[in-house]
């Protein structure tokens, strides 16, 4: 008889009983990931009651790389420019509620005698909640057309990113026990440069080498190629000093900005669902039930933190966001349970050996537990709302309303984000490559030449010479580049601005070039060489290449964008649309109305509705519901703003606009029709966005007809704010005022472009003559 080694052996006792545990759970409705580690304590050491896994060793080798996997492909479903959507309340709110729980988890370890690494590690483990269990109980309780889901899925894409940064903190400071002072500011700011580095190169090489082989990459190479990929940069970010984890999630960041981000995603869930069970199984190995036992007070007091101190801070920060209270209760009732990421942070400290072996059944417990009563949390949120409503005194209350109302109308001086964020681009991303480029001159290309070069002057004057040759494009970007023409020209120009901050960023970014000139120059020549020759040189030959290097630094620009920008740039020639990645619809940052409790929902028409084939008119949900329709999705076709005559049909989804009593009521009407899910490009394409009309542009004293603001932004006119009145369905007629605020919902990139216009070309914009339709 052949020898059967025991991992095989070991792989079909897992699987089938994971499978059968897993089958039992979808019929009970409970997580899949509570059903793996079940399986795993089934399979384990501590039960006995059926055969357990003897090779280890080897399955704990499969479980490593079951995390590298699931992190690559929470890569694979992110995206950076998601990131940037998520809008200001979801980012305030998940920053409170991660430093709070945090520092809780922290303090209440100290409290109970553990040590450092223990309690830092069970801060990091409270950090997360489980997207999964949120996202299924919203669902199940159908909830996910209400706002307040909205402001969790951006809270969620918000802790995913902060708890991987957590994790590379917590594995850095427990290999170099730096806990406090420089050197952790150090590790932070080597980790940001580490990121900005690896993601900058990797967005401009990677999509441009799966450009380039695109015909020869079938599915069999492309799997392989992305797994190998992913594998490449875990080693790169070891040999970095960081975590495996964060170079599989840093790669998948990247190929999700590549046109093959899809496929790769689709060929790749296969391979993350096999290493991801055996992964969870393996923590149920881990379980040892006496420790649970002994540990029960620790289990409960640990959970109780989790409820309490999550819906707290929760809470805390969507008001301080600007949410309503009754949304911030709901945001804090959704997000009191521990996610997976909490079995990751804890299996990463017991592999480095800094934590001690309760902690992992403790999290595990308590994990459980939160996770069970996730759904009661979340439906009875409003019960919740409504005692603390009693029992708050009435001028409280008042006062919650208005910041809330005030928070999210007030009006900022838009022209100054372009332009901060131009320069901060600049400044960090160039200086960035001059500091990589640098160090490779320094380490790498001066040592190589002092092999084939007797004189030191003659190395260290081709060293300087090629280094500033490669370096060029990058101090011209630095130092030269202009940033944000048109809200930097608007700024300059705006009466009630002096001119010293914009000299004074102008002169900080000169200054960090010279600096970054002088670095290189005095790893080369003694100081004084350096700042009477070496910069002055510089400067000089930067001037006489001046057109050359501008031209050779727009074009790497250039493939950096198109890169960064290939998922929407295909989508848009090839007339489709992106998107097996979903969102709520509810959910889209940015989709909220705030100041009339409105957001943006989707449904899709059943295919026996009553209504169909009527027009809008006939319908008049507008006047009975108080309902906006947005948009009507049909196929690939989107129809902003239909008109009266415009008729539903089965299948088509339908963005509408209204307060969630305004959405409960209108659920029966649509006959039990279900909210869906709509795709990244739709997100991308539709927004909420508010003009404030001044003496910048010509639209006081005119009409909303006579304006054309509804054919210039393809979009509908839904609200004007104006002397703290607000004005909801305004009608065609309505009169805009200097310094109303009009709420538009339209094609977003239309509304930036009108927002943008420079006023004399407001009135000779190239539009379609589409007024009968108003």
């Amino acid at each position: 008889m052949s020898h059967l080694p025991e991992l095989i052996r070991d792989l079909a006792l897992i699987l089938i009983v994971g499978a059968f545990v897993t089958l039992l759970f979808k019929k009970l409705r409970q997580p899949l990931v509570l059903g793996y580690i079940l399986a795993g304590f089934l399979v384990g050491p501590h039960l006995s009651l059926i055969p357990t896994v003897t090779d280890t060793s080897n399955v704990e080798t499969l479980a490593e790389i079951g995390v590298i996997f699931l992190l690559f492909a929470l890569g694979l479903e992110f995206s950076v420019k998601k990131l940037m959507r998520v809008g200001g309340a979801a980012s305030v709110t998940a920053l409170v509620e991660i430093v709070f729980i945090t520092l809780a988890g922290f303090i209440t370890g100290r409290l109970l005698g553990w040590s450092t690494m223990d309690s830092m590690f069970l801060g990091g483990m409270l950090a997360s909640s489980s997207t999964t269990i949120i996202i299924r109980a919203f669902e199940e309780l159908g909830v996910k057309a209400k706002h307040f889901t909205s402001i969790v899925v951006g809270v969620l894409i918000v802790e995913d990113i902060v708890v991987i940064l957590l994790m590379v903190l917590l594995s850095t400071v427990a290999v170099t026990r730096e806990f406090e002072g420089t050197g952790l500011l150090l590790t932070i700011a080597r980790l940001l440069f580490f990121l900005i580095l690896l993601f900058v190169t990797g967005i401009y090489l990677v999509p441009t080498l799966l450009k380039k082989g695109k015909k020869l990459l079938d599915e069999e190479t492309l799997l392989i190629l992305a797994i190998g990929l992913c594998l490449g940069m875990v080693v790169l970010a070891t040999k970095a000093g960081f975590s495996a984890e964060l170079g599989a999630f840093l790669m998948g960041t990247i190929l999700a900005e590549s046109t093959l981000a899809e496929k790769i995603e689709h060929l790749f869930k296969p391979v993350k669902n096999l290493f991801g069970a055996i992964f969870f199984v393996s923590i149920g190995m881990l379980i040892d039930p006496r420790t649970i036992v002994e540990y029960k007070w620790e289990v409960m007091g640990v959970t109780l933190l989790t409820i309490l101190g999550k819906l707290v801070s929760t809470t805390s920060g969507a008001l301080i966001s600007g949410q309503t209270l009754k949304q911030s209760v709901q945001v804090g009732m959704s997000m009191a349970q521990i996610g997976e990421f909490a079995f990751i942070v804890a299996t990463l400290g017991l592999s480095l050996g800094v934590i001690s072996d309760f902690l992992f059944p403790v999290a595990v417990g308590a994990s459980a537990i939160t996770t069970f009563i996730t759904p009661y949390m979340i439906r009875n949120a409003d019960g919740l709302y409504e005692w603390i409503e009693t029992k708050l005194p009435p001028r409280w209350i008042k006062a919650l309303n208005l910041y809330s109302s005030s928070t999210q109308t007030i009006q900022t001086e838009v022209s100054w984000k372009p332009v901060l964020k131009s320069y901060l681009s600049l400044v960090i991303v160039n200086s960035i490559l001059l500091l990589t480029l640098v160090f490779l001159s320094i380490n790498f290309l001066h040592p190589f030449l002092g092999k084939y070069l007797v004189s030191q002057a003659l190395q260290r004057g081709l060293t300087l010479i090629i280094t500033l040759a490669v370096i060029s494009p990058f101090l011209w970007g630095l130092m030269a580049k202009p940033p944000d023409k048109m809200a930097y020209r608007e700024l300059w120009l705006n009466k009630n601005y002096n001119h010293g901050p914009l000299l004074t960023m102008e002169f900080l970014r000169v200054m960090t070039g010279i600096l970054l000139i002088g670095f290189l120059v005095n790893q080369l020549y003694s100081t004084l060489t350096a700042l009477l020759i070496g910069v002055p040189l510089i400067f000089v030959v930067l001037t006489i290449f001046s057109n050359r290097i501008q031209k050779f630094y727009h074009r790497l620009e250039l493939r950096f964008l198109n890169n960064l920008n290939a998922r929407e740039i295909y989508a848009t020639s090839a007339g489709t649309k992106t998107g097996s990645r979903t969102e709520i619809s509810s959910s889209i940052p940015g989709f909220n109305l705030a100041p009339w409790d409105a957001h943006l929902a989707e449904l899709e028409v059943p295919q026996q509705a009553a209504y169909l084939g009527r027009t809008l008119q006939e319908l008049s949900w507008r006047e009975k519901y108080g309902i906006n329709i947005a948009y009507i999705r049909r196929g690939e076709k989107i129809l902003y703003a239909p008109t009266r005559s415009d008729k539903l049909f089965p299948f088509d989804r339908v963005g509408l606009i209204a307060t969630d009593e305004q959405m409960q009521a209108f659920f029966p009407v649509f006959e039990g029709a279900e909210t869906t899910v709509s795709d990244e490009q739709v997100i991308e394409e539709i927004a909420i966005q508010n003009i404030l009309v001044s003496e910048h542009n010509k639209l006081t004293g005119k009409t909303i007809k006579d304006s054309r603001v509804r054919e210039k932004t393809r979009g509908l006119v839904i609200g004007i704010e104006r002397d703290n009145e607000r004005i909801l369905n305004p009608v065609s007629s309505t009169v805009f005022r200097r310094g109303d605020i009009v709420w538009i919902v339209g094609d977003k990139d239309m509304i930036n472009k009108l927002k943008e216009t420079p006023p004399d070309l407001l009135d000779s914009a190239d539009l379609p003559d589409t007024a009968g339709k108003w």
